[in-house]
C-alpha cells in the first residue's frame, strides 16, 4: 500500500514538474543563461486633425552593466564616468553591487556619448536604444496633450488617458551567456521585436488652437488675470477644435521638482474646475422657457410677453436685484429678447420660478448639468448642482440667472451648443481616431447623440435672439460686420469661504457663428481680471478675435442678405 502511494506521488510530482511547472522553469532557465537587452517600443505620435505632430520621439540610449562580466571594475568605472560625464564613485558603487547581476548605469544618454563608449569595448557593458518623448510645439496645447514619466508612461492629459494605445510593447534581444553572464562564443542571439504604439489623432485643429492661445495671451497681458481659458467647439459634432489654458508651460521642460507648481500649470481648468457661470447661463433658462412655451405650458412666458420692469424681486425673504439701477426707464417694457440684450436678472428669476423646480431640473439634467459630459479626458468635474429636494424658491430664482450653480467650462459649452444646434446633445471628444503606421484603425470616435434638449424650432428662435445680443445688446464687442454672430456675456462675483470676495470676478462670453446655421462655438473665461471686469468688455473682444481668425483661416464668406 505504501509503495503504491509513493509511486502515485512520484508520478504526480513528475507530471507537475514536466507539465504544470514547465513554463515557469523554462523561463527561469532562460533568464539564468541569457542576457536580455531590451528593445524599447516606439511610443505612438499625437497629431492634430490635419496631421500636425504634437508629440513625437527622439532617440536616446540606456547603458547597462553585468557586474560579473566586468573584469576590472575600477578601470571600467573610470572610463564609464569619463565617457558619460558621471561621478566615478557612483558608477563604481553600481558595478560592485552584490545583489544585482545587472545594473543600469545611465538613462537618456545621447548618441555622441554612446559612440565614445562603443570605441572603448568594455567587457560586461552594453546599451540599448530608448525613445524619449519630444513635443515639437513646446507649450502649445500643453494641458491637453500632457506628458510622460521618465519611464515613458503617460502621466497627464491625452498621454495618460490613451496610454494603453500609445505605449506599445517592448521587445528583447536575448544573448546566451555563461554562469557569470559572459557571452558564449558562437552563440546565436534571439530577436523578439518590439510592437510600436498606436498614433492618436486629436479633433483639435492646431491652427485654431494657435488663434485661441494668442487671444488668451493678449487678454492676459491687458487684464493680468489669475488664469484664462478658451474652448472652441464644433457645434454639430461636439468635437473640440481648440482648448487653451493660460498660463501654459513647456512640455519639454516640465517642472517635475515643484509638485505644487506642476499641479497648477497642468490643470485643464475647462474640464476639471468649476465656477458660477453668471449671465451666460441665461441661455439655458431662455431655452427651457421657450421650449415649454412651444409645448403649451401655461406657466412659460411668450416671446412677446413684457416682464415687470421693477429692479427687484423678493423671494423667501431674500432680494434679487438687477445689475442696473433701472433709472431713466432702463429695462422697462422688456420682452425675453430684450431681457437677454440687457441681461436683466429679475426676468430670468421670473421664468425659473414660474416653471418650478420639477420642470426646471428635468431640463438641467437633459442639458448635462450636475454630471460628466463624458469627454475623453481624466479628472472631469461633475459641477455643483443642489439636490432637487433641497432647493428653495430663493435658490431656484438665482439658478435662473446663473448663481447657486457651478459648472465646468466643457459643460457650459456643450449645453450652449445643444441649445443653438437644433437641440442635439453629443458626447464631446478630444480624440478623432487611434491608428497604426500602416493605416489600421484601432479606434474611431464618431459623434454619439446622447440626448435631445429642445426642438429645432426653439433652438432657431433662441439663436436669433442671441444674435440680437451681439448686434444690439451687451455682446456688441463680439460683433463682426457682415457675419451673424450670436452669444451672451457673463460677469459673476466670486465666493471665498462662503462669502462674496470683494473685487473678484469671473468674466466670460460664449458665442457662436453663423447664428442662422451655427458651426463654431467659443467660450472664453477670464478669472479675476484687473481693472475692467465685465464680460462684455474683457471676454467678448477675445472671442471676436478668435472668430475673425477662423473666418480668415477657413475663408468663410460674409453673409449676404437674400
Amino acid at each position: 500500500m505504501a509503495v503504491t502511494f509513493l509511486f502515485c506521488f512520484l508520478i504526480g510530482r513528475f507530471f507537475y514538474v514536466q507539465v504544470v511547472w514547465s513554463g515557469e522553469l523554462n523561463y527561469r532557465a532562460l533568464d539564468q543563461w541569457t542576457r536580455e537587452l531590451p528593445i524599447v517600443a516606439e511610443r505612438g505620435k499625437i497629431v492634430d486633425r490635419n496631421g500636425v505632430v504634437l508629440a513625437d520621439n527622439t532617440t536616446a540610449y540606456t547603458v547597462f552593466a553585468r557586474s560579473n562580466a566586468v573584469k576590472d571594475k575600477e578601470k571600467t568605472a573610470t572610463l564609464l564616468a569619463n565617457a558619460l560625464d558621471l561621478a566615478e564613485e557612483t558608477v563604481y558603487e553600481k558595478l560592485t553591487k552584490k545583489k544585482a547581476s545587472e545594473v543600469t548605469i545611465a538613462k537618456k544618454v545621447e548618441k555622441s556619448k554612446i559612440e565614445k563608449l562603443s570605441a572603448l569595448s568594455l567587457d560586461g557593458v552594453y546599451f540599448s536604444r530608448d525613445n524619449v518623448r519630444y513635443y515639437p510645439k513646446d507649450d502649445a496645447l500643453c494641458q491637453v496633450v500632457g506628458f510622460t514619466s521618465t519611464d515613458n508612461i503617460g502621466t497627464t492629459g491625452i498621454e495618460k488617458y490613451y496610454n494603453t494605445y500609445l505605449s506599445g510593447k517592448n521587445g528583447e534581444l536575448l544573448q546566451e551567456t555563461d554562469l557569470v553572464g559572459i557571452e558564449v562564443k558562437g552563440s546565436v542571439a534571439t530577436y523578439l521585436p518590439a510592437e510600436n504604439g498606436y498614433n492618436v489623432q486629436l479633433t483639435i485643429d492646431y491652427a485654431i488652437q494657435e488663434l485661441a492661445e494668442s487671444a488668451l495671451e493678449k487678454v492676459s497681458a491687458v487684464y493680468s488675470p489669475t488664469s484664462a481659458q478658451c474652448i472652441v467647439l464644433d457645434v454639430n459634432t461636439f468635437e473640440v477644435l481648440a482648448l487653451a489654458n493660460y498660463p501654459s508651460y513647456s512640455l519639454n521642460e516640465i517642472p517635475r521638482n515643484d509638485a505644487e507648481l506642476l499641479n497648477e500649470l497642468t490643470r485643464n481648468r475647462l474640464v476639471c474646475d468649476i465656477y458660477e457661470p453668471g449671465s451666460t447661463f441665461k441661455i439655458v433658462t431662455s431655452a427651457i422657457n421657450l421650449e415649454e412655451y412651444a409645448r403649451g405650458n401655461s406657466k412659460a412666458f411668450s416671446p412677446k410677453y413684457v416682464f415687470n420692469s421693477s429692479r427687484t424681486r423678493y423671494v423667501d425673504g431674500t432680494t434679487v436685484k438687477c445689475w442696473s439701477n433701472h433709472a431713466n426707464g432702463k429695462h422697462s417694457n422688456q420682452t425675453l429678447a430684450e431681457a437677454l440684450n440687457t441681461s436683466c436678472n429679475p426676468c430670468f428669476t421670473d421664468m425659473a420660478l414660474s416653471l418650478g423646480k420639477e420642470t426646471f431640473y428635468q431640463y438641467l439634467s437633459a442639458f448635462g448639468f450636475g454630471q460628466k459630459t463624458g469627454i475623453d479626458y481624466g479628472g472631469e468635474a461633475y459641477g455643483l448642482l443642489m439636490p432637487k429636494q433641497a432647493v428653495r424658491n430663493c435658490d431656484l430664482a438665482r439658478i435662473g440667472f446663473g448663481q447657486t450653480i457651478a459648472v465646468s467650462g466643457i459643460q457650459l459649452a456643450c449645453a450652449t451648443a445643444s441649445a443653438v444646434n437644433g437641440g442635439y446633445y453629443y458626447a464631446p471628444r478630444l480624440v478623432k481616431r487611434v491608428y497604426a503606421d500602416d493605416g489600421y484603425v484601432a479606434l474611431e470616435n464618431k459623434p454619439i447623440l446622447q440626448n435631445r434638449t429642445v426642438s429645432e424650432k426653439t433652438s432657431a428662435l433662441l439663436a436669433q435672439m442671441l444674435e440680437g445680443v451681439v448686434r444690439d445688446g451687451s455682446g456688441k464687442k463680439a460683433y463682426i460686420e457682415g457675419y451673424k454672430v450670436g452669444g451672451k456675456t457673463g460677469t459673476a462675483q466670486k465666493f471665498e469661504n462662503g462669502r462674496i470676495a470683494v473685487g473678484k470676478y469671473v468674466s466670460s462670453f460664449v458665442g457662436f457663428f453663423p447664428a442662422d446655421k451655427p458651426q463654431y462655438l467659443a467660450l472664453v473665461i477670464v478669472d479675476e481680471p484687473k481693472g475692467a471686469y465685465y464680460g462684455s468688455v474683457v471676454a467678448a473682444p477675445c472671442a471676436k478675435e478668435i472668430f475673425e481668425g477662423i473666418i480668415s483661416l477657413k475663408n468663410i464668406r460674409a453673409h449676404t442678405e437674400e
